[in-house]
C-alpha cells in the first residue's frame, strides 16, 4: 500500500469525526426544519410539587400548537425537568438542557432561588428565556429574560389596595415568608398604608420549614386586627388558617397570587377557605372564564391532558408561555434567536390568559396589573377587583 492510500485511509474517519461534531454543534442553536426545542424545569416531585403543574400547563400550549401543524412547520419539542425546588438540582437540569438537548428557549421555571441558581448560566449562553415564574426583583435588568410575573411590591400594594380602600380596613397586620419575597411584598403594603395614614399593626415572619404557627397566630390575634395580609407557601398560609379558626381569631385574610388555586387550597384547610371566604391577588383569568380563548384551552385539555387537574397552577403554564408563541410565530419561518428577541421586544398591549404584555428592548418588566379574588362557599371563584394597574413607585 503506497504512502497516499495509506493517508486516506487513516483520515477519513478523522474528517468523519470532525464532520459530525460539527453537525452536533450545530443542533445546539436550538431548532432545525423540523423542531424548536424548548424547556422548562419545576417541581413535579417534592415539597411543591403542586406548583409543578405550571410546567405541565405549558405542555398543554405546546401540544395545541403542534396538533394544529406547528409554527410555520416545525413542532415544538418540549422538555420537563424535574428540579424538586431545589436549586443545586435546577442547575443540573439546565446544564443538561443546553448542552445535550441544546434548546433554543426556556418557558417558566418555579421559584426565586431555583431561577437564580441559573439566571448568570442563561444570560451568559444568551438563552432567550420567558416568563420566570417569580416576582423578585432580582430577575430585571437581564437582557434575555421577560418577565410576567406581578413583582411582589405590586402584589403586596394590590392586597393592601383592597383592604385599606375597598374594605375600608383599619386595623391591618402582615404575616410573610422570611425572605425577598416577604420583604419586597412589605415595602408595597407600607407604601399603601402610609398614603391611607394607617400604621401596620405588626409584620410577623415565618420559616418555610415551620409546622407549629401557634405563637404567631397568638401575636397577630393580640393585635385585634380586622385584616391579615399573608405572603407565605401553601403549607404555612393552611396551618396559619386553621390555627386562627381553632383559637376563635376571626379576621379577614388576604392572599399571595401563589395561593389563588382555590379548589387546591380549600382541599388542603378542609374547606376552611372556602368558609373563611379567603381573598387572593391573581393576574390570569379564572379557570371556569366564560370567555373564547379559556374555553378553548379548557377544551384542549380534556382531549390533550384528560388526567391533568384543571388548576390556576396548570393555566399560569399556558400564560407564562403564551408570548413565546406569538414571538415565534412573528419571527417567521427564517428563525433565528436575534429575530424571537426582536419580536418579544416588540410585543405592545397584548394579553392571553394573564395580564396585558408590553415589552420593549430597553423594558422586560412585568405588567402591573393584578386583580382580586374570593374563595366562594363552594371554592369557585368570585372576582371583587377587576384588573388594576398599581401606579405607586416602588423604589427601583
Amino acid at each position: 500500500m503506497n504512502i497516499k492510500k495509506m493517508l486516506t485511509i487513516l483520515f477519513v474517519p478523522v474528517f468523519a469525526m470532525i464532520f459530525s461534531i460539527d453537525l452536533g454543534y450545530a443542533r445546539d442553536v436550538g431548532f432545525d426544519d423540523e423542531e424548536i426545542r424548548v424547556g422548562q424545569w419545576g417541581p413535579q416531585t417534592g415539597p411543591a410539587a403542586p406548583w409543578g403543574a405550571v410546567a405541565r400547563g405549558t405542555k398543554l400550549l405546546f401540544d395545541l400548537i403542534n396538533e394544529e401543524g406547528g409554527i410555520h412547520g416545525r413542532k415544538i419539542n418540549y422538555f420537563i425537568r424535574d428540579d424538586q425546588y431545589n436549586p443545586s438540582q435546577t442547575m443540573a437540569a439546565v446544564r443538561d438542557l443546553v448542552d445535550r438537548r441544546g434548546v433554543f428557549a426556556f418557558v417558566g421555571g418555579v421559584g426565586t432561588a431555583p431561577g437564580l441558581a441559573v439566571q448568570s448560566f442563561l444570560r451568559q449562553n444568551e438563552i432567550v428565556w420567558v416568563g420566570v415564574c417569580t416576582g423578585a426583583r432580582a430577575f430585571q435588568n437581564n437582557p434575555w429574560l421577560w418577565q410576567i410575573w406581578p413583582d411582589y411590591f405590586d402584589e403586596g400594594a394590590i392586597l393592601a389596595i383592597h383592604a385599606a380602600e375597598n374594605l375600608k380596613f383599619k386595623k391591618i397586620a402582615y404575616m410573610y415568608q422570611n425572605d425577598d419575597w416577604g420583604a419586597d411584598a412589605r415595602v408595597g403594603i407600607e407604601a399603601v398604608l402610609k398614603r391611607n395614614n394607617i400604621k401596620l399593626l405588626a409584620a410577623i415572619p415565618v420559616e418555610p420549614t415551620e409546622r407549629d404557627l401557634s405563637s404567631q397566630i397568638a401575636r397577630l390575634q393580640a393585635t385585634g386586627a380586622d385584616a391579615v395580609i399573608g405572603i407565605m407557601a401553601p403549607t404555612q398560609a393552611a396551618i396559619a388558617l386553621r390555627t386562627s379558626v381553632s383559637v376563635g381569631f376571626k379576621t379577614q385574610w388576604l392572599h399571595s397570587y401563589n395561593l389563588c388555586d382555590f379548589p387546591l387550597m380549600n382541599h388542603i384547610t378542609e374547606g376552611l377557605w372556602a368558609r373563611e371566604g379567603v381573598m387572593t391577588a391573581a393576574f390570569t383569568d379564572n379557570i371556569d372564564a366564560d370567555t373564547p380563548i379559556m374555553n378553548r384551552y379548557r377544551e384542549a385539555a380534556k382531549r390533550l391532558a384528560p388526567k391533568e387537574r384543571w388548576g390556576l397552577f396548570y393555566t399560569a403554564g399556558i400564560a407564562a408561555a403564551e408570548p413565546l408563541v406569538w414571538a415565534l410565530q412573528a419571527a417567521g419561518k427564517d428563525l433565528s434567536k436575534e429575530k424571537v428577541r426582536d419580536a418579544l421586544n416588540s410585543i405592545t398591549k397584548r394579553q392571553g390568559i394573564g395580564p396585558v404584555i408590553t415589552w420593549t428592548k430597553d423594558s422586560h418588566l412585568p405588567p402591573r396589573q393584578l386583580r382580586i379574588w374570593k374563595c366562594g362557599p363552594k371554592g369557585e371563584t368570585i372576582v371583587v377587583q377587576d384588573w388594576k394597574t398599581i401606579t405607586l413607585e416602588s423604589g427601583k
